[in-house]
């Protein structure tokens, strides 16, 4: 069977790996899943119990959750290096350095921001006191992503990676919060100029945001999320 992706909408980090999906060549299935309604429901658990996307159904049938696991499975079937590289190589050391990175504190450093954002019920003086220190956070981890890139085409070289997906997919939350202006780091700001204006991506933020037919892709559908829990479920 095709590999599924259970992928969560509006403006989740799980974006980029539709683009890497694409990337890598080989036809996958998607599951749409609304962040702020459907993931939190009980019956989400059987898929993720931590209620978060994105969790993948590999071809065999099982589940996994966390980025970074779905990452590996998709680095080990990718035999032509198409978003990555030789597994012994100093590039392949220095895609899973980057890629920990993003997905570690660059991606957590935005925590603060999304908790005043949905904290509807929330204190006025703990929302400004969440976002100011969201924004020194954010800000401090560009300014260390900006020097640990270079100055090429993508994060490794001139052909995006699955570094470049998990980048994709969190870059943009910068502009979400307003936090400050994206050439304020030059090296980066190129970088994400070139994926989102990359097909793959455009492709996969148009399915994010609910076009069913976007134009040509490897998608070979999308799948209800009740009948991933049906059919997949624990």
């Amino acid at each position: 069977m095709d590999p599924i992706l259970i992928y969560g909408f509006p403006m989740g980090s799980s974006m980029g790996l539709v683009a890497a999906l694409e990337w890598l060549g080989k036809p996958y299935r998607l599951c749409r899943v609304d962040m702020l309604g459907e993931m939190r429901s009980p019956s989400y658990a059987r898929i993720n119990p931590r209620h978060e996307t994105p969790a993948f159904i590999t071809g065999q049938g099982e589940v996994l959750t966390e980025t970074m696991a779905i990452v590996a499975w998709l680095e080990a079937r990718d035999a032509e290096r198409r978003i990555s590289f030789d597994p012994l190589s100093r590039q392949a050391d220095r895609m899973h350095q980057l890629m920990a990175f993003v997905n570690t504190g660059f991606t957590a450093a935005f925590a603060p921001l999304w908790a005043a954002m949905e904290g509807e019920a929330m204190e006025p003086a703990i929302k400004s006191a969440l976002r100011a220190f969201g924004a020194r956070k954010v800000i401090e981890r560009h300014d260390k992503l900006e020097q640990m890139i270079g100055s090429r085409e993508f994060l490794l070289g001139d052909r995006p990676t699955l570094a470049d997906a998990l980048l994709a997919g969190v870059a943009r939350w910068l502009d979400v919060h307003a936090v400050a202006e994206s050439s304020r780091w030059p090296k980066l700001a190129a970088v994400r100029i070139r994926l989102e204006a990359d097909p793959a991506v455009l492709y996969a933020m148009a399915l994010e945001n609910g076009d069913s037919d976007p134009g040509t892709g490897l998608c070979a559908g999308h799948i209800a999320l009740a009948d991933v829990i049906a059919r997949f479920g624990k």
